[in-house]
């Protein structure tokens, strides 16, 4: 009997075996951040377990179904930040990636707009991740993030989102001020999320407060979108008062976030923004948690 000798894999293909191996395990956690996200109750104006708080064409289903269409681009975006350094040239790789990345959002949402910004954010963050070395040290990589996001997009086409008319007519930063920056508030969730943790809230408590410390901070346009400034300001003072009142792990801080969001659905106005950050905070988070 002849027996057939398979070939082992030479160097290289063993090498973007690993790098795929490593860029799907990556995309996994990102689409598990976005669920996380959206589940989490109850957020004030946003979509979660109850209903779909300010936002009329979008359901808690059609969250988890968008995350998990975008699963395909954050692999494509952990590929592309394997090995390399920041650049012009991966920047507008990734943003090539991220634009196929809405239009898998789209096909499955029916055009509603359920994690644009998410795709800008924890795209790089994804592709910073996957360009670590194996490093879970979530200053390096946030770094990282904001180089990359400091190169210019020859390629981008004109940008007339909600978000970037929000930013010219109140003259924040907005989401690419956020990650040229360096993710300043997804840093903030993170390090909240710790704290709560180690105080011993709960892990919904802990998301909630580290949710709620970004609202009370960030410039959101997606509440400048909805509400100017009026609903910027509501946001913040009702997240200033949860905090002052002991976040989540109190009753008094509860009453305050129910609070905030009655307000924010009074003004139809959702902290879209916030949101983001927390997402990006739980996939660094879970990136010296596996296992």
């Amino acid at each position: 009997m002849t027996i057939a000798l398979v070939p082992s894999p030479t160097a290289p293909d063993r090498l973007a075996r690993a790098g795929l191996a490593q860029a799907e395990r990556l995309a996994a956690l990102v689409v598990d951040a976005l669920v996380a996200e959206a589940v989490l109750t109850p957020k004030p104006g946003l979509v979660d377990r109850r209903g779909p708080g300010a936002h009329a064409d979008i359901e808690l289903d059609t969250l988890i179904a968008s995350a998990g269409a975008l699963r395909s681009c954050f692999v494509q975006m952990a590929q592309a930040g394997e090995g390399r350094a920041a650049s012009q040239e991966l920047r507008e790789e990734l943003a090539r990636i991220g634009r196929a990345g809405e239009e898998a959002m789209y096909a499955v949402t029916g055009g509603a707009n359920t994690h644009r910004g998410a795709i800008w954010a924890l795209g790089l963050l994804v592709a910073a991740a996957a360009g670590a070395g194996g490093s879970v040290e979530v200053d390096a990589i946030c770094d990282r993030a904001g180089a990359i996001a400091r190169h210019r997009d020859r390629f981008a086409p004109g940008d007339d989102t909600h978000g970037a008319r929000a930013c010219r007519i109140w003259r924040v930063s907005g989401a690419r001020g956020e990650a040229a920056a360096g993710f300043p508030h997804a840093r903030l969730a993170f390090d909240v999320l710790r704290r709560r943790r180690a105080a011993g809230a709960g892990e919904d408590e802990a998301r909630l407060d580290a949710l709620v410390a970004v609202i009370a901070r960030l410039d959101d346009t997606c509440l400048l979108h909805r509400g100017g400034r009026r609903a910027l300001r509501v946001a913040r003072l009702g997240a200033r008062a949860v905090i002052a009142a002991g976040g989540m792990r109190e009753p008094a801080g509860r009453a305050a976030l129910m609070a905030l969001d009655r307000r924010l659905l009074a003004l139809n106005a959702s902290p879209g923004g916030a949101a983001d950050m927390l997402a990006a905070a739980l996939f660094l988070d879970s990136l010296g948690r596996e296992g």
